[in-house]
């Protein structure tokens, strides 16, 4: 018998045995809820959930090979797009460029750099589409927040990124059914950190409440100082033990998943 979001109507055709196991299941999951500290779970997605330097490094060698870079260059491309491409992205964080800024240009400096005069607008494009279709996970994601949604969690995407890209990778994946909602900086209209993009989320969430809200991710910049900036709890998702040199102060740092289970456990 599959237990989930089933209304009354569904259970028309089932066994009277089957109809009392769904309402103690519907009732335990409503008990656990009022006994759960945090009950809204926001989630990063790269680096978090999804692997995105498996996703960018097979988006990259279709998009250069495309473009036309000889297969003896795209290492050297690759080497210096992706630190350049890192650095715009925290500048975006830190309200240094505008996004169109960084999807218009970050393509027409990497082909600059190697003495190419090209259409960034157009390239950025071709990119996107490469990358929208990768769905890699980072490993035990998927058991992860399997386990997590069966405690009876609320569990949201709150990434920063581009609309049909992330759509497009979470479809590839194999985590978004565990979402109960997916909020996109370019839907939402804001990007993290700013408290106004997670103001927008909460208003979305039917009596949210910011203290039974916790986000979680790698980002010191975007995640952690988004959730100062909102009023929330955060767990720093940290597997290579990072120092801290910023001024977010996270609620929890934890290395593996198992941290993050462990914190939902107390």
């Amino acid at each position: 018998m599959v237990v989930g979001r089933y209304s009354p109507c569904c259970l028309n055709g089932w066994s009277t045995e089957c109809q009392r196991l769904w309402y103690n299941q519907v009732r335990m999951n409503s008990e656990r809820m009022l006994a759960l500290l945090y009950k809204y779970l926001f989630f990063d997605l790269d680096h978090t959930l999804l692997d995105f330097n498996g996703a960018e490094d097979t988006a990259l060698t279709s998009f250069l090979e495309e473009a036309g870079v000889a297969p003896k260059d795209i290492k050297t491309y690759k080497d210096y797009y992706i630190p350049m491409n890192r650095a715009m992205w925290e500048d975006l964080n830190h309200g240094l460029i505008t996004k169109a800024e960084l999807l218009c240009t970050r393509f027409s400096r990497l082909f600059a750099h190697f003495g190419r005069e090209v259409d960034g607008a157009y390239l950025a494009e071709c990119y996107q589409e490469f990358l929208s279709q990768q769905g890699q996970e980072l490993p035990q994601a998927h058991a992860f927040i399997a386990e997590v949604k069966s405690r009876g969690y609320k569990i949201y995407a709150a990434t920063n990124g581009v609309s049909y890209i992330q759509r497009g990778r979470l479809q590839a994946s194999t985590l978004l059914p565990f979402f109960d909602a997916v909020f996109i900086s370019d839907e939402v209209g804001e990007h993290k950190p700013s408290k106004d993009f997670f103001d927008k989320i909460a208003a979305h969430i039917s009596n949210f409440d910011p203290k039974a809200a916790l986000m979680i991710g790698d980002s010191l910049t975007a995640d952690i100082q988004g959730a100062n900036n909102a009023g929330i709890d955060s767990i720093w998702f940290n597997p290579k033990g990072l120092a801290n040199e910023t001024p977010a102060v996270p609620t929890y740092q934890v290395k593996n998943y198992q941290g993050i289970l462990d914190i939902l456990s107390n």
